[in-house]
């Protein structure tokens, strides 16, 4: 189990020899105490973007100039960018470099830079050390918890990774504060994912406290963050490979995915697909019976109080959202299966929705 200490807001993932600490403070990109014990050997490849380098790359790099040799790779900023042809830019430098096995990628960015550096610590040269310094709400409460790591394909998001946990995550909240309003919305869908599935008294806490968090009130934020990576971390700490419960955590991706895929990975956010798939779930599991139509309006009214939308672009059509949806890595033996709502706090993993799915597609998509 994690364990989660309220004076210094630090959790530690419990994976026996890959159990690592999730820090949770103010001015941690910059504290060289942050990543000390975090990285073993002498060089230090720091992948960021051209939004979030300038704003902190220097900060990291001085961080751990004094011990280690530095150096940064910038990247395109964008999901459509989390590809093939950008992970060969990373190998290209670590090769170029001549990093060894005992060198280490910092990982400074949003869930697009965690994901990729992930994947590329994961396999250059079979699997080097990384650091996540999560700059994004939603990859300070999710992505940058539990070693999933990857790329997307034209034919589907996230098909091509590998598991490969961190050495240490630091979710400095100082950085919340120069997020577009846009992109911190996209992160609380993330966020209220974890009272569905699992924590209906967070869920409650949430949707008592939503004008507080979009203010960005720095209590409330570390609460947030707290809150969510405590549920990632024992999910993760139960499950780190997606065998079982931990497949919970995609309550809202499936349908969210296909709208990624369908309109073009980077003109929706993550969090604003997964928002509006979460509310095609939930209908989903009201037309089953588990959630009845005060529940659904609930979950609609929280996500919307967040910023987000809680319907796809209404030109999609539904048979093509099917196809899409009948990619996801969750199908099983031809079987599609989904995360659904039996009430809020309590979510199952199924393949036994009948046509329920069909009739959700048809109300949220054209044709």
């Amino acid at each position: 189990m994690s364990t989660l200490s309220s004076e210094n807001a630090a959790l530690r993932v419990e994976l026996g020899a890959r159990s690592y600490d999730i820090e949770i403070a103010p001015g941690l990109v910059g504290d060289p105490a942050a990543y000390r014990g975090a990285i073993r050997g002498e060089r230090v490849l720091v992948v960021t973007n051209e939004t979030v380098g300038p704003l902190y790359a220097g900060l990291v790099e001085t961080a751990l100039a004094t011990s280690h040799r530095v150096d940064i790779l910038t990247l395109a900023d964008g999901e459509q960018y989390k590809t093939l042809a950008t992970l060969e830019k990373i190998y290209d430098r670590l090769l170029e470099g001549g990093y060894g096995r005992d060198a280490t990628i910092v990982a400074l960015g949003g869930g697009v830079i965690g994901d990729i550096a992930g994947f590329a610590a994961a396999s250059y040269q079979r699997g080097i050390d990384f650091v996540q310094v999560p700059t994004t709400l939603l990859a300070q409460v999710d992505s940058s918890v539990g070693g999933k790591t990857g790329v997307n394909h034209a034919l589907g998001k996230n098909m091509i990774g590998a598991f490969h946990q961190p050495t240490r995550v630091l979710a400095d909240v100082d950085v919340l504060n120069s997020l577009p309003a846009r992109e911190f919305a996209a992160g609380m869908a993330e966020v209220i994912k974890y009272g569905l599935i699992r924590d209906t008294p967070f869920f409650d806490w949430l949707e008592a406290h939503m004008a507080a968090i979009n203010a960005r009130e720095p209590e409330r934020l570390v609460e947030v963050i707290r809150r969510s990576c405590a549920n990632k971390a024992e999910v993760v700490a139960a499950d780190e490979r997606e065998a079982g419960q931990r497949a919970l955590l995609n309550l809202g991706h499936t349908y969210g995915h296909a709208l990624e895929a369908e309109l073009g990975y980077g003109r929706w956010l993550h969090g604003e697909a997964v928002a509006a798939g979460m509310c095609m779930a939930a209908d989903t599991a009201c037309r089953l019976g588990w959630l009845n139509d005060s529940q659904c309006a609930r979950i609609e009214r929280v996500i919307a109080a967040a910023g987000l939308p809680v319907a796809p672009p209404p030109e999609l059509e539904a048979s093509r959202i099917r196809a899409l949806m009948a990619r996801d890595k969750k199908v099983e033996a031809g079987a599609l299966r989904l995360v659904l709502m039996r009430d809020i706090g309590h979510a199952v993993v199924t393949s036994e929705y009948g046509d329920a799915l069909d009739a959700t597609l048809q109300r949220y998509c054209a044709g």
